[in-house]
């Protein structure tokens, strides 16, 4: 994750293949809350071809969806390694959550889907620091 206005990177982080089936941890520095957009880079292989890999990301404080993202990806070359950038602008900073207030509280639910079958989905809680 680097803040997009100035490339400077602020977390990164390499999930083990494994990690789809349990919550996972992240601990993110707090003052990503103040970029007023971040670029985030996921990488990711494919053995398979797949027609139409599309990420669906759900942001929960407690048990209350809070902000929900689609991204599109499309056809994925079999034995394939690829990367997949977005940016996203924060909102306004009357709006944003207090990070320590919500630390430990945010979970990120991601789904990778090939059309309407879900390939892989996991589960990130966040703790700020």
């Amino acid at each position: 994750m680097r803040d997009a206005a100035t490339g400077e990177m602020i977390w990164q982080q390499h999930w083990p293949p494994h990690w789809r089936d349990e919550e996972v941890v992240a601990c993110i520095p707090k003052r990503v809350m103040k970029c007023k957009a971040v670029s985030r880079e996921l990488n990711f292989s494919s053995k398979q071809a797949i027609q139409d890999l599309w990420m669906v990301q759900q942001v929960f404080v407690g048990d209350v969806c809070i902000e929900e993202w689609v991204f599109q990806f499309g056809f994925v070359i079999p034995d394939s390694t690829n990367s997949w950038q977005s940016t996203i602008e924060a909102a306004d900073e009357t709006e944003m959550l207090d990070p320590d207030q919500i630390s430990g509280l945010v979970r990120i639910k991601t789904s990778f889907k090939d059309g309407e079958t879900v390939i892989n989905s996991s589960e990130v809680r966040v703790y700020y620091d």
